[in-house]
């Protein structure tokens, strides 16, 4: 049975959407990511600061170990201590954020995850395909779990559900 997700936050006021499959499966066979929005939330992406004003949205336990920086992004809870993120108006500017997802990639992600099918999914796949050019970058010229090596590279990695961390 489908359910509805009623969204209101500082981003997004009267959104809703229906999940119709069940979280964490039924993706799309091109789309394989290598960790969940729990795993990456624990993990420490985007410096900690984001969606720490939505997190009624999803389920608690995803939050529950992550480190969270409310307010501004700070480096030290990222994974790898750097940040390696583009402000939110480069990714608008760049045409990369559709008006259902406000927050970008990982908000569609983790709506994805949840169970949202949406006419924007081949798009962010797509996106999510072609990052994968990174983690070449990574193998080619980094020893195997070397964090020292390409740690924006690698923490960006994270941020795209990629493990960085076993490359």
């Amino acid at each position: 049975m489908a359910r509805w997700v009623e969204v209101n936050d500082r981003m997004q006021r009267g959104y809703r959407y229906e999940l119709t499959a069940p979280e964490g499966r039924d993706f799309d066979p091109a789309f394989r990511p290598e960790l969940t929005p729990a795993e990456m939330l624990a993990l420490g992406v985007f410096g900690g600061c984001y969606m720490t004003d939505c997190q009624d949205e999803f389920p608690a336990e995803w939050f529950a170990h992550a480190p969270l920086s409310p307010g501004k992004p700070d480096k030290t809870c990222n994974h790898f201590n750097v940040l390696a993120s583009q402000p939110l108006s480069e990714w608008r500017r760049k045409g990369w954020i559709h008006p259902d997802d406000p927050r970008g990639w990982f908000q569609w992600y983790c709506r994805y995850f949840m169970g949202r099918r949406h006419p924007d999914d081949a798009r962010q796949i797509g996106r999510w395909r072609n990052f994968a050019r990174h983690a070449a970058q990574v193998r080619k010229y980094c020893e195997p779990g070397d964090p020292f090596c390409r740690p924006r590279q690698r923490q960006a990695l994270l941020q795209w559900a990629y493990d960085s961390r076993v490359m």
